[in-house]
């Protein structure tokens, strides 16, 4: 008879998410370049008629780096840039 760790089922490796600024090799991110990329994406609903960002919750929150699978390095300068975006008021501080 075996354990029942054993058996519990096979669970399977998530995929490695890749950064989009390397795989496009950007250096630095423009905090207007990257409102214009986030309005661009708010215009393209899925199926639920809901807006998807990337970056950005709909409630304002910066998303972490495990979730949107952008590196460390690209990461900082992300929130940085939206920070940035944030206090010049091309982005709002909180969601709808």
């Amino acid at each position: 008879m075996k354990d029942n760790k054993e058996n519990r089922g096979f669970r399977r490796m998530p995929r490695r998410k890749v950064c989009s600024f390397c795989v496009n090799k950007v250096d630095e991110i423009d905090y207007i370049a990257l409102v214009k990329e986030i309005e661009k994406n708010e215009k393209n609903t899925d199926k639920n008629g809901e807006r998807k960002t990337r970056y950005i919750a709909e409630n304002g929150k910066i998303i972490p780096r495990r979730t949107s699978g952008v590196c460390v390095k690209h990461q900082r300068s992300l929130s940085q840039a939206i920070k940035r975006a944030r206090i010049m008021a091309l982005l709002p501080f909180k969601g709808e």
